[in-house]
């Protein structure tokens, strides 16, 4: 559940008007606004519209007196605003601004109805489609009044991104003759291609939507007057991108595959890329042929700007601070240098100093997403980089991130190591930790609407229209933990769970502290240890790490429905409140038949000297369900340990860890049962 803070709210100077509007009637509004967004807004699923609403008339209504709404008005009555059956890209600068104007206007309303809801009518038939779909969605996720209502999952809003366009091809006749349909989709590629092996993972529609949410949980963009500082967002951007490049890899070990191996400026993109995927307005996604050369992209940046940011970047670490915009140096070499480094690397609005260190993360984006057309030469759309919803679904995304990690790791490795006073919870042992269950992965067939890809028109009725795809599950399976607890009282355990590949795609073990980085974050949660010997049983489905699948939006709208005719003041749905989370199906890697070795470790400590200032522990709050990647909204992050501890840094002396009672290891194997 999304948390937000009143107090916090107000010395910000956001105030929300008290409303009558219930979270079922402003999900149907929602509901509403995102369906069949490339045609007109059916009114019929609307609450009641002021019928000659002005966004200017009222300026009592927003919280900036409605400089936002006059701002924006007077653009689109200019004809300066992207013209809708365009595409939208958050990179491209003119599209983001865009969209950062009515999401100004939204999250400065003060009350639901009027305000929020006449908006987003009015501005819905003025504006780009994609530019009102992203503005919806990020100002769902961080206005304290839409506490409550679920976001459809992308894949069925915007299906073009997400679906082959074979597919949608399929779906566009079947439409015309009001055929219902159900179109299988593979991945892109062929056998010919190595890394069709593990495209199951970086295609996954759930993976693609976590990474879209993460980026609109965290845009980098944020600015604090829109409601609240974001917790150690740097940091979290440097974990939850490690986290998925260390997945990534241990599905490559799952296929028998090698590690990815970073990206460099200065030598070829060795894969390249068929998106198989064309945008609902403005051609196809580019493709990249194998053995790119990387060019210069006009417009945006020289390979030599990226080279030289970089160097800036290990600089700073080398040196041990960084020079803010004024002059002055911040001291990295402590706690909080991988949140101040997170954000230059980005670049988000939170870094010290964005015109020195440049935009690494963002700009190569854009580069590698432009290496078809580096010159404009050919006017083709942005790459699928371009977009966080489809930059997975490219083997260059994980070699980029590869590429950070390792800039992210060097700065690590120049922190001291832990020493075991640091590791240490005196009067607790953790004497086992094992798996209930069995570790075994399947794939299955998963069926998603494609309706929204195809248009309307008042001749034609709507039709049945699905895509199937294969994607990864796992038998559920729970991680079970024997602990003493011999200081004579009640206490209250952090646990944190890891699974790390035990080897090499050549079987060779791995060395400590080398496969400390690839370790796979499994869980992370407060639990109350009784005296004496407590059994720790901690469903995998459970995990602080993900998510459970988004209903499909047709249910979610059903179940809308009947909670606004029975006039409740909830849908049922809010275990799907957010959408940032690794889906929990993909919880495990794929394994192997013959199983994947994998150590699997627990860290126990004390769950008060561990919790973040002012923040109070409640061992039956999930705090947001996902606050080991995503955080919680408006909160500072439940711990004040590194993200990734007490694996974050690089270890010394190995024969500590056998000598900490509070930290245990076993061996497991992931199987995976072939269909």
């Amino acid at each position: 559940m999304k948390v937000f803070v009143s107090i916090a709210l107000g010395l910000l100077g956001l105030v929300v008007a008290s409303q009558a509007v219930s979270v079922p009637q402003m999900q149907q509004d929602v509901n509403a606004f995102l369906t069949k967004t490339t045609g007109p807004l059916r009114t019929s699923l609307l609450g009641d519209l002021a019928g000659d609403f002005s966004p200017t008339a009222d300026s009592s209504a927003y919280n900036d007196d409605g400089k936002a709404a006059q701002r924006l008005v007077q653009e689109v009555n200019d004809g300066r605003t992207l013209k809708q059956k365009n595409f939208f890209s958050l990179f491209t600068p003119k599209h983001r601004e865009e969209a950062l104007m009515l999401f100004e206007v939204f999250i400065n309303c003060k009350n639901w109805d009027p305000c929020i809801r006449n908006n987003a009518a009015y501005f819905r038939s003025r504006m780009n489609e994609g530019v009102f779909t992203y503005a919806v969605y990020v100002g769902v996720i961080h206005h304290p009044l839409a506490k409550g209502v679920i976001l459809p999952p992308l894949y069925e809003i915007t299906p073009h991104m997400f679906t082959n366009s074979e597919v949608i091809n399929k779906a566009y006749t079947a439409k015309m003759t009001q055929t219902p349909g159900k179109f299988t989709m593979g991945y892109t590629g062929s056998q010919k291609n190595p890394e069709q092996r593990v495209a199951y993972f970086g295609e996954d529609i759930g993976m693609n939507v976590h990474h879209v949410s993460w980026h609109m949980d965290y845009p980098f963009w944020w600015e604090d007057r829109f409601g609240y500082t974001m917790d150690r967002k740097g940091e979290l951007f440097f974990w939850v991108h490690h986290q998925l490049t260390a997945r990534f890899d241990a599905e490559r070990l799952s296929n028998e595959m090698n590690f990815v191996d970073e990206l460099y400026w200065d030598r070829p993109i060795v894969e390249g890329f068929a998106p198989h995927t064309t945008y609902k307005y403005g051609g196809e996604f580019p493709a990249r042929p194998d053995n790119t050369n990387f060019e210069d992209v006009e417009g945006v940046a020289k390979i030599r700007d990226l080279m030289i940011w970089e160097d800036r970047i290990r600089d700073a670490i080398a040196h041990g601070y960084v020079t803010a915009s004024d002059g002055t140096t911040v001291d990295i070499l402590n706690d909080k240098g991988i949140d101040i480094l997170g954000d230059l690397i980005e670049s988000s609005t939170y870094s010290v100093n964005p015109y020195y260190y440049g935009a690494l993360h963002n700009t190569a984006h854009i580069v590698l997403g432009r290496q078809g057309d580096p010159k404009g030469k050919f006017k083709q759309p942005p790459g699928v980089m371009e977009h966080f919803e489809t930059a997975t679904r490219d083997p260059a995304f994980f070699r980029l991130h590869k590429y950070m990690n390792n800039i992210f790791k060097e700065f690590k490795d120049r922190l001291p190591s832990y020493s075991k006073e640091d590791f240490l919870w005196e009067g607790v042992e953790l004497e086992k930790i094992e798996i209930d269950g069995s570790l075994e992965t399947f794939f299955e067939d998963f069926e998603f609407s494609i309706g929204n890809a195809v248009d309307d028109s008042q001749n034609v009725d709507d039709v049945a229209l699905t895509a199937v795809v294969k994607r990864l599950n796992h038998k559920p399976f729970s991680f079970k933990m024997q602990v003493n607890n011999n200081k004579g009282a009640a206490a209250v355990a952090s646990a944190r769970i890891y699974m790390c590949p035990r080897r090499d795609a050549n079987g060779v073990a791995f060395h400590p502290n080398s496969g400390r980085w690839g370790c796979i974050e499994m869980d992370k949660f407060y639990v109350e240890l009784a005296p004496g010997a407590n059994t720790v049983v901690r469903p995998a489905k459970m995990s602080t790490v993900t998510i459970p699948d988004i209903p499909s939006f047709a249910f979610i709208k059903e179940k809308t429905d009947a909670a606004v005719a029975g006039g409740a003041d909830a849908t049922g749905l809010e275990e799907f409140e957010r959408s940032c989370g690794i889906p929990n199906r993909l919880l495990l890697p794929k394994g192997k038949e013959n199983g994947l070795e994998m150590v699997l470790m627990a860290f126990l400590e004390d769950g008060e000297a561990d919790k973040a200032d002012d923040f109070t522990i409640d061992v039956n709050s999930e705090f947001g369900g996902t606050h080991a990647h995503c955080g919680i909204h408006g909160q500072k992050v439940p711990d004040k340990r590194a993200l990734g501890y007490p694996l974050d840094r690089s270890i010394t002396d190995f024969r500590m860890t056998a000598a900490v009672p509070n930290f245990k290891t076993s061996l497991v194997k992931v199987y995976h049962k072939p269909t």
